[in-house]
């Protein structure tokens, strides 16, 4: 499971023959390759792959790149000299450019296939075959796999143009989106939750495509005008880059028998993912039966984990499809995703998400992708009755334990050493009625207050004298309650260390890539700063732009409120 701790880097990178040395292709070394594919990664038009496990495909470079922002901080854990970003071979290689990458790195890259269910139901409409052969990284280009300092990371160029999996679009990422998804990994990473990383971000400063979006100041659902957009790459980095909807496509073929080596494939791909993201969960000397249970049991775990941390720190992926799920149970692809600030259990920020993606739904949104992952494993396992039967334990007892994931999150949120489910449920109540910032109000209970005063700044609307008793009296019995976890000081700052003080706003972020497009890029390095340090106090300058409530003039804005697409 990713983390926040990082360890001194053994090794210091300052140039990219010095990041080659380190290359590691484990996927490409022990999986198997589309076998319809070119051994020189022209393939950037849409067709049907119908076996092996990756396409070689080379990126296509934007044009007149500029560099926009690096991450600092995974610069410094991975060894990285931060002048590395400003070199000329770093710049073409995260442009886009791998035709003159240093040896042992490999001049051609790699995307990948994958199945879609949507909220438990497998859907083959989205891919233009109607066959569910031509899904998968449309736009996603893996470039790099390298061992850093004993661990493995894989590197891919979001927006590095057409796979055979693009479906006829063009393979391209706009700044806006790119900014974003570079911002939020960071963000999420110094919250504490599993997430993808961000490396770098680049844009061009003369390649434009078109994209639907929002007027200024509109509050439509969705988008009225075609607006064009500086495209860009944003490199994301992760242990690896398997998804639920993966192993899906595999079992699907296998199920079928739609090739005579469909079950070898799904096999090869389990095995891969366990080596790549489970080698410390999962025994590799035990039977192949027992490493799929031990497996299912080890992203149980962390499903549940990552779900309750996406609640505690108030995100909401928007779109969690089983090919936006991890199956190394972090977070990953950062499109319709957003935080909550007014509280609402049912917040949505995708137009297109529906409220079965919802924040406070989230957990059964997972157990369906946890209910396709283990149908996924489930051939493996076809000539083994007790095995599947054990399997399927282990799917059935999701719900139990994302509850208890569920309940220590709220109790650590508030300060308890036991979850008290009346305490709790009375407050998400007192939320709601009372227009509430989910992530101030809990940072402001992380002083301990002794009557509402303390509270007011998370309001977004004045008390009646009714919800005014309700909130006295709710604060009587929490603090009733704390009197038993220790105290004030010491609960006070655990609390602190769970509730962050910045977070997301969507408002806030929407100027930094209005203004990237301008070629000014200092509010970005602004937030990077701000969203990197999210449960440290700032400056007072920081806390009077970042520690607000949202406008009430920009409630329901359309590209802030909510958005329709990623792009």
């Amino acid at each position: 499971m990713i983390s926040t701790e990082t360890k001194k880097p053994s090794i210091k990178v300052k140039t990219l023959s010095d990041l080659a040395r380190l290359a590691d292709y484990s996927l490409l070394d022990t999986l198997s390759p589309d076998p319809d594919a070119t051994e020189s990664g022209q393939d950037h038009q849409p067709r049907q792959v119908v076996c092996g496990h990756y396409v070689p495909v080379t990126p296509t470079p934007i044009e007149n790149p500029k560099y926009v922002a690096h991450s600092k901080g995974l610069f410094r854990e991975l060894g990285f000299d931060q002048g590395l970003a400003q070199t000329e071979g770093f710049r073409q290689l995260f442009s886009g450019d791998i035709s003159q990458v240093p040896a042992p790195m490999r001049k051609v890259g790699w995307a990948t296939g994958y199945a879609l269910s949507i909220y438990g139901t497998e859907y083959t409409q989205q891919c233009p075959f109607q066959t569910g052969n031509g899904y998968g990284d449309g736009r996603a280009i893996s470039v790099l796999e390298a061992v850093i300092n004993g661990r493995r990371w894989e590197m891919q160029l979001k927006g590095a143009g057409r796979t055979p999996y693009c479906r006829g679009a063009d393979g391209r990422a706009v700044l806006r989106s790119s900014v974003r998804e570079f911002l939020a990994q960071e963000h999420m990473h110094a919250l504490g939750v599993p997430t993808s990383r961000s490396l770098s971000l680049f844009a061009s400063q003369s390649e434009i495509v078109r994209r639907p979006w929002y007027l200024e100041g509109s509050d439509a659902i969705d988008p009225e005008v075609i607006v064009p957009n500086f495209v860009a790459i944003a490199t994301r980095v992760a242990p690896s880059f398997l998804r639920v909807g993966q192993l899906e496509l595999f079992a699907r073929r296998a199920r079928n028998n739609q090739h005579a080596n469909a079950l070898q494939e799904l096999q090869a791909i389990v095995q891969h993912l366990i080596k790549r993201e489970y080698s410390d969960e999962v025994d590799s000397r035990q039977p192949n039966a027992q490493q799929i249970l031990q497996l299912a049991t080890a992203f149980r775990d962390r499903l549940t984990s990552l779900v309750a941390d996406w609640i505690r720190v108030g995100y909401c992926q928007g779109n969690f499809n089983s090919d936006n799920c991890a199956a190394g149970g972090f977070t990953l692809d950062y499109g319709p995703f957003g935080f909550c600030e007014l509280f609402e259990p049912g917040y949505q920020p995708w137009t297109g998400g529906g409220r079965h993606f919802s924040f406070l739904n989230q957990p059964l949104a997972a157990q369906k992708n946890f209910d396709m992952f283990c149908r996924a494993l489930a051939p493996l396992l076809s000539l083994q009755p007790a095995k599947l039967q054990a399997l399927d334990e282990i799917g059935s007892g999701f719900a139990k334990v994302m509850a208890e994931k569920m309940e220590k999150m709220w109790a650590s949120k508030l300060g308890l050493n036991v979850f008290d489910a009346e305490l709790v449920i009375s407050l998400l109540q007192l939320m709601v009625q009372t227009s509430v910032d989910y992530t101030i109000l809990f940072r402001e209970l992380s002083n301990i207050p002794t009557d509402l005063s303390g509270l007011s700044k998370s309001f977004y609307t004045p008390l009646s004298n009714d919800l005014r008793r309700q909130w006295l009296r709710w604060l009587q019995n929490w603090r009733k309650q704390l009197e038993r976890s220790g105290s004030a000081e010491a609960i006070s700052a655990k609390m602190k260390q769970v509730n962050p003080k910045y977070s997301w706003r969507e408002w806030l972020v929407v100027p930094a890539y209005q203004q990237a497009e301008k070629g000014d890029f200092r509010l970005i390095e602004e937030l990077q700063e701000v969203l990197t340090n999210p449960y440290d106090g700032q400056s007072s300058e920081i806390d009077e732009k970042y520690y607000r409530l949202r406008p009430m003039a920009l409630f329901n804005a359309g590209g802030i409120s909510h958005y329709s697409c990623s792009s």
